[in-house]
């Protein structure tokens, strides 16, 4: 394959870390910088030893510079905070870079709705109609095209693969929806915060952000799109303890009679060219640890005809899925490389 030299804003975070180490046996995006003010001048195999004896480990931190960007790189991975990633990817698309973010600054096709869930106006509006949104089962063709594309949330990715198939077949009612949904430690951030302590988070379970999570906006959006309707969902998320994957139990009402079998039958022919998203076989339900490290979406499918709900089952490893294997598989796409490139990885066991 062509090696094509990427860059990295933002090292330092989980998202970061998990590129980095996607990065270091990818056969062909060769990651030439990665930059962060507060670990300039450290190697990559210094800040993450982990990734000694890998040629990425002498990658030398630098200072973010969007001129030595783009002299070095063809495609840069922004993993910087939402508001901080518009104004570098505004920059880097000027210079002709192809950008993947992975930020929530594109995810969401209307700035007022930006602004209204992130508390901040969209300095670059105009750069959201060019925008893809990043899920390769949804928007592969588009992705192929475009020089920006938003990486999708974690969460989100867990609930629109789960419901995709359900409602482009307006075999679910589109009111009514709940996401009921969980995650590792690993999703609130590396940042330093009394709430994701080990003390606070070990043995315990908890709710947070009901009715006004931001990641709500961005699967209403997504769902509307394949319900051909505007749709609320009920978004749930708790926080786990344990380090990395997402669990999604969504409910929905079905719109007509329909047994198990069928609508089984349903999703596999709507994932039967998609290999990342696993129909689990009937009277099998999704763990987190059987998808850890990996690419796929595990789903598991139950009829419940006693309240004529489809209950859907979703689970993704929250780092890789959920954040920089899926921004890798854009960048695949956007670079003219298979989609799996660097992302034959199975799960980590135990």
């Amino acid at each position: 394959m062509e090696t094509i030299p990427v860059g990295l804003v933002g090292v330092t975070g989980y998202t970061g870390m998990e590129l980095a180490r996607l990065l270091a046996v990818h056969p062909s995006l060769r990651l030439v910088r990665a930059t962060s003010r507060a670990e300039a001048g450290k190697t990559l195999a210094s800040l993450y030893p982990f990734l000694q004896g890998f040629p990425v480990g002498d990658v030398a931190v630098t200072a973010p510079d969007a001129a030595d960007l783009a002299a070095a790189c063809r495609l840069v991975f922004l993993a910087v905070p939402h508001g901080a990633a518009m104004d570098y990817a505004a920059e880097l698309l000027a210079a002709g870079l192809s950008v993947v973010d992975l930020s929530a600054d594109f995810r969401l096709a209307d700035a007022e709705v930006y602004a209204a869930w992130y508390g901040l106006p969209h300095r670059h509006p105009a750069l959201l109609p060019e925008a893809v949104y990043g899920l390769p089962e949804l928007y592969g063709e588009r992705i192929k095209k475009t020089k920006l594309t938003a990486n999708p949330g974690c969460y989100p990715t867990s609930v629109i693969l789960g419901l995709a198939p359900a409602l482009a077949a307006g075999l679910v009612e589109t009111d009514g929806i709940v996401a009921d949904s969980k995650s590792g430690a690993s999703g609130a951030g590396r940042k330093a915060a009394v709430p994701t302590l080990f003390c606070e988070v070990h043995d315990s379970f908890r709710a947070y952000n009901l009715g006004r999570h931001r990641h709500t906006p961005e699967i209403e959006q997504e769902l509307g799109k394949l319900a051909g309707a505007d749709i609320t969902v009920s978004f749930n998320p708790h926080l786990l303890p344990i380090d990395r994957g997402i669990l999604s139990t969504i409910y929905t009402r079905l719109t007509r009679e329909a047994t198990v079998e069928e609508i089984h039958a349903l999703y596999e022919r709507h994932y039967a060219d998609k290999p990342w998203v696993r129909v689990l076989p009937l009277g099998r339900l999704p763990e987190t640890r059987h998808v850890r490290g990996t690419m796929f979406c595990d789903l598991g499918l139950v009829v419940d005809p006693r309240t004529g709900r489809l209950i859907v089952v979703s689970a993704i490893d929250n780092l890789c899925r959920g954040a920089s294997g899926q921004a890798v598989a854009c960048a695949n796409l956007m670079s003219g490389l298979p989609v799996d490139a660097g992302l034959t990885l199975a799960p980590m066991m135990p």
